[in-house]
């Protein structure tokens, strides 16, 4: 028996194909979601300031703030994840979420016209940076099997297991947990001309993955049964860290803005727990249920994020904004994002925006995430995001006391899943619709 127990601890130890480093940059990615406008306006407001949801990119926005205010977000999704683009295939998740809140505190000297420091605010924010929360179903009808994977590898698992191409599998992965984060920042006007501000950022994160891989091959045993490898794993990452953002933005003339921020990597811990049960069909059936098995991660690195924009203002009616990020991991492609929005008020008080976003890969195309041996994992599958795009817009009202805003966001995802190292890739297509209504009060003068 103790000998089978040391057999499964090395099943566990040995099994992982997922690097932290593709994790924490999953992790450490932010969906595009914040008050109404911000998402009306794909992201792109570094250089603008003004809303609560863009000090999460550049705190100096606060400097634009002149008066108190209050604001809550929330917004209902629903996301459809299906392979090769085929709608009968698709698997359907609805969730609603409070997905913002903050308190913005602004103070004097109220020398709007002088030079100087004219403005000073601070807020205190909560805001829903990351939602996990997809199922996804597909499946093959040929390939290289996990268990050639685990005989090329050396692996003596101590159990029989079936080896060489299989005739068709299937792998079922659902995803639920989220990205938190508690704010403070700050941010200073001077002399209407430059903003400057800094903050800093705590975060809680949760993701729970539970996965089943089946695949099967042409060959029966004694009894006429046909012979299967089944992986059933779990994974669950629970943690918190935080980071530091500071930013400027300058305005060399009145009708342009330019800005510019950058966010430290986040620091932090993480809390690893993970269960895994290998089943095969050869000449008998085998269950390896494998023991409870946790870890500890400190001192782990979330991707820095650096941001630059430069916005044109039409007089009162409106302004376009150009946005240009940067994201960096150690051990994968940097991601760039590419953003745009617009802003038009076409009465006072009333302003309508619509905005796009595009956001590159993390993974190369030919990478592939290789057995790690010191990683206390089962889990096998992997996935690399090939692109994510976003297309909004948004309607809001701000009168005397009262801020009212409604949003409508679409994305689309292309996705390379793979069961293993070994694995063709699937190709899997998501899409999410979501619906933003952000509700406010502000002291008027």
């Amino acid at each position: 028996m103790s000998r089978i127990k040391y057999i499964l601890i090395v099943v566990l130890c040995t099994l992982s194909l997922c690097t932290f480093s593709q994790d924490f940059v999953r992790m450490g990615d932010r969906s595009l979601s914040g008050t109404a406008r911000y998402v009306g306006m794909s992201g792109a407001m570094t250089a603008i300031g003004g809303d609560p949801s863009a000090s999460m990119d550049n705190p100096a926005g606060l400097g634009l703030y002149r008066r108190p205010e209050l604001m809550l977000s929330f917004d209902y999704t629903w996301d459809r994840t299906m392979q090769n683009a085929d709608a009968s295939l698709a698997k359907r998740v609805n969730r609603f979420d409070a997905s913002q809140a903050s308190l913005v505190i602004a103070f004097g000297p109220y020398k709007d016209d002088a030079d100087g420091v004219l403005f000073n605010s601070i807020m205190f924010s909560y805001r829903r940076l990351q939602t996990y929360w997809r199922d996804m179903t597909a499946s093959a009808t040929s390939g290289a099997s996990l268990g050639s994977l685990l005989a090329y590898s050396g692996l003596d698992l101590g159990i029989p297991y079936c080896v060489g191409d299989h005739s068709g599998n299937q792998l079922v992965l659902r995803e639920t947990g989220v990205v938190n984060e508690y704010a403070f920042d700050w941010g200073m006007n001077i002399s209407n001309r430059w903003y400057f501000g800094a903050g800093v950022h705590t975060m809680s994160y949760r993701l729970l993955a539970n996965a089943r891989y089946v695949e099967q091959f042409d060959f029966y045993d004694a009894d006429g049964r046909q012979c299967y490898n089944d992986n059933n794993t779990s994974l669950t990452y629970t943690g918190v860290g935080f980071n530091f953002t500071t930013g400027i933005i300058y305005r060399p003339i009145s009708w342009v803005r330019l800005g510019f921020s950058l966010q430290t990597p986040s620091l932090g811990r993480l809390n690893i727990y993970s269960r895994g049960t290998l089943t095969s069909l050869t000449d008998s059936i085998r269950d390896s249920s494998a023991p409870d098995l946790a870890t500890n991660v400190q001192k782990f690195h979330m991707p820095f994020h650096l941001s630059t924009s430069a916005a044109f203002q039409c007089g009162y009616y409106g302004m376009l904004a150009l946005q240009y990020d940067f994201s960096h991991q150690a051990g994968e492609l940097d991601i760039h994002t590419l953003r745009a929005g617009l802003e038009i008020v076409p009465i006072p008080g009333m302003y309508i925006n619509a905005g796009y976003a595009y956001e590159s890969t993390f993974k190369a195309n030919n990478s592939v995430v290789s057995i790690d041996p010191t990683f206390d994992r089962q889990d096998t599958y992997f996935q690399r995001m090939k692109n994510t795009q976003y297309v909004s817009a948004a309607i809001g009202f701000r009168g005397t006391h009262v801020i009212a805003q409604a949003a409508y966001q679409f994305r689309w995802q292309n996705i390379n899943l793979y069961a293993h190292e070994y694995a063709i890739p699937y190709n899997m297509f998501a899409d999410t619709h979501r619906l933003v209504v952000t509700i406010g009060w502000h002291r008027g003068w």
